[in-house]
């Protein structure tokens, strides 16, 4: 790699990894970047977990200093995801060209939608069974994607975690970095068995994400709700753009 490209593997990786940690969406930046820099799409996908998982440790430490450190449900979500970021991790490389646009901007326009619709959900954490119970059983899916493709993973958890189970934006952003920081490290594995990883551009690509996981996690710490809901608009109104318009 030339001198240039390490840069902007670390400044793709800064905005992609506070977009991530706020709302979602930020890998739509940074495998693009590499691709743009010669490695080829399934490869780029895989490699791209290193910097998800250096992301989002950085970001967990960061809340748990922040004084969002109960992760004890983080940990049986996470359990519940990784079975399916296993299956996911292993479908993605099977394939070698995914052609999925239209579904994923489909997707990203109903979790728009859920997560406005009924207005703003304030309360700290409904622990009714019921939705424990289905919160629990769609992160099987949400793991699924996340270990499938990674992009966009961020908007499926956060209706999860924010609609399904009751809490609040702050610690939906919490806990969505530890259960994606568990099932990343399984994908990861898949991938760096079965398919090829390039250990030293993810590793550069990871500066940059814990750096940006840092400065989303406190923002998040510090601006709370009425920040994340507005970069997760921007967010997937963008992705949505991007996916239909600039393939």
């Amino acid at each position: 790699m030339e001198l240039w490209h390490y840069g902007a593997l670390i400044a793709a990786g800064i905005v992609g990894g506070a977009i991530n940690v706020m709302a979602g969406g930020g890998s739509v930046i940074t495998v693009p970047v590499m691709v743009f820099l010669g490695v080829p799409g399934p490869i780029a996908n895989g490699t791209n977990r290193i910097a998800i998982l250096a992301q989002n440790l950085t970001a967990v430490g960061t809340f748990m200093r922040g004084g969002q450190g109960d992760f004890r449900l983080s940990i049986t979500l996470a359990l519940c995801a990784l079975p399916g970021a296993l299956l996911g991790a292993w479908t993605g490389v099977q394939l070698s060209g995914a052609q999925f646009n239209a579904a994923l901007a489909a997707v990203m326009l109903a979790t728009l939608v859920l997560m406005y619709r009924g207005g703003a959900t304030t309360q700290t954490g409904d622990r009714q069974p019921r939705n424990l119970l289905w919160g629990h059983l769609l992160m099987v899916l949400a793991g699924f994607w996340g270990g499938f493709i990674q992009i966009g993973v961020g908007f499926i958890l956060m209706p999860i975690l924010n609609r399904v189970m009751g809490l609040d934006l702050v610690s939906t952003n919490a806990h969505k970095c530890f259960i994606v920081a568990v099932y990343t490290l399984g994908a990861l594995v898949v991938f760096s068995l079965q398919s090829e990883v390039l250990w030293l551009i993810g590793a550069v690509l990871a500066i940059g994400n814990s750096l940006g996981g840092y400065l989303g996690a406190k923002l998040t710490l510090t601006q709370g709700e009425g920040l994340i809901r507005k970069v997760l608009a921007l967010a997937i109104i963008g992705m949505v753009i991007k996916l239909l318009f600039f393939p």
